[in-house]
């Protein structure tokens, strides 16, 4: 994008005429970094601007050129301004640079890997480094017993792993790969560009190889010369006791192959639990209900519970109310990798016969018969509350 009509240099730039080296290249680093293309994806405007400020400083950080500029204007130092645009116009490709040198030149003010640059970064990860390998993700699904006390499950998952036909070369069987003959197998090479600071020498990856130093020309059938090739693997791990639903445990090296030597990643298991139809889980405590009778209730028993570790005795005592809660210590889940475990509570809850003979709901007539409010404190404790509150109403 050309402007209709050059603003003064000095105007862009935001200083005033007859400033010193210093304050100029202050200020062009300081417009040249908040309208950079890379800071402003897609914003043509800034674009300009950017394109505006380079062309600006183009010229007056060169003393003849500047000169000219104070005497003549852009007259002096553009011949083809006044026309349509066309020739040499002080874009940013009219000054011997492209896009990706100034990429360069940012990453000389501001550091390499910046990411300022079109270019790409003059400093790049080393390709031929060790390279640990991925994390790869498996899942298993476990009954309520098998997560709270662990076992034994077999899970199945795909890795990438070094190709045994080329060992990991990536060249076929017999041959090896060359040198790259562009950078003599230093995976870089040296490039002078020409910047409004003078000449700079940059060390860029090398295209011909990708910074490998070596081109694989005859590539292994097997890994299409990448040295890794991905297999279905089964393995039995051990699950840990108290694990819970949705939880992770890592296996650790057993991930994808590293590449240049590097360590393999690590397998991330996910455990799904089904649900049980005694228990329930909260934490790393356990909770379950057990039915009793009215005469359980009434006498007290001894009740037999259900845990995860099997079915233990339990007393209960006379005049048990249903949805009385007792406390099972240390019945509970394990706690994952440590010491101790949660407790089990277990809700009792009196079931109401049925399809009762009539000798029996004669026979429990009978019974009402005999009973008081002093066998029913609750109710009797409800009656009470119930008169208070009637005379109440009718005190109002």
């Amino acid at each position: 994008m050309i402007l209709p009509e050059k603003r003064d240099y000095y105007e862009v730039l935001g200083v005033k005429k007859g400033c010193s080296d210093d304050e100029l290249k202050k200020a062009y680093r300081k417009l040249a970094k908040q309208y950079h293309p890379d800071l402003n994806p897609g914003d043509k405007e800034a674009e300009a601007k950017f394109k505006e400020v380079n062309e600006a400083y183009e010229v007056l950080s060169d003393s003849q050129k500047r000169a000219r500029y104070d005497q003549f204007g852009h007259a002096g130092v553009d011949p083809s301004y006044g026309g349509a645009g066309a020739g040499g116009g002080y874009g940013a490709g009219g000054f011997g640079f492209d896009m990706g040198d100034i990429g360069d030149i940012f990453d000389s003010f501001f550091g390499g890997g910046s990411g300022f640059g079109f270019g790409g970064s003059t400093r790049t990860r080393n390709p031929n480094a060790p390279t640990r390998g991925n994390n790869i993700r498996a899942s298993v699904t476990l009954t309520f017993i098998e997560a709270a006390k662990g076992c034994k499950k077999t899970i199945s998952f795909q890795r990438l792993e070094k190709c045994q036909s080329c060992n990991g070369t990536g060249a076929k069987a017999g041959s090896q790969p060359q040198t790259c003959t562009e950078c003599g197998g230093t995976g870089q090479v040296r490039v002078q560009q020409r910047t409004p600071f003078g000449v700079i020498q940059t060390a860029k990856t090398c295209s011909k190889c990708g910074g490998k130093g070596k081109i694989i020309r005859d590539p292994c059938k097997d890994c299409n010369g990448l040295g890794r090739v991905r297999h279905r693997r089964t393995m039995e791990v051990d699950i840990p006791a108290g694990i819970d639903h949705g939880q992770t445990f890592i296996i650790p090296g057993q991930g994808d192959h590293g590449v240049n030597g590097g360590p393999a990643g690590d397998i991330e298991v996910t455990v799904t639990v089904q649900r049980d139809a005694l228990f329930e889980r909260d934490g790393f405590d356990v909770y379950c209900e057990v039915p009793i009778t009215f005469i359980q209730a009434v006498l007290g028993d001894e009740i037999t519970v259900p845990t995860i570790d099997g079915k233990v005795k339990y007393t209960m005592a006379e005049g048990t109310q249903s949805g009385t809660r007792f406390r099972l210590r240390n019945k509970g889940i394990p706690y994952v990798n440590g010491r101790g475990r949660g407790d089990q509570y277990v809700t009792v809850v009196i079931e109401v016969p049925r399809n009762l003979t009539a000798k029996q709901k004669e026979t429990l007539r009978e019974f009402e018969k005999t009973t008081s409010d002093r066998n029913y404190e609750k109710r009797k404790g409800f009656f009470e509350k119930l008169k208070d509150a009637l005379r109440g109403e009718e005190d109002k």
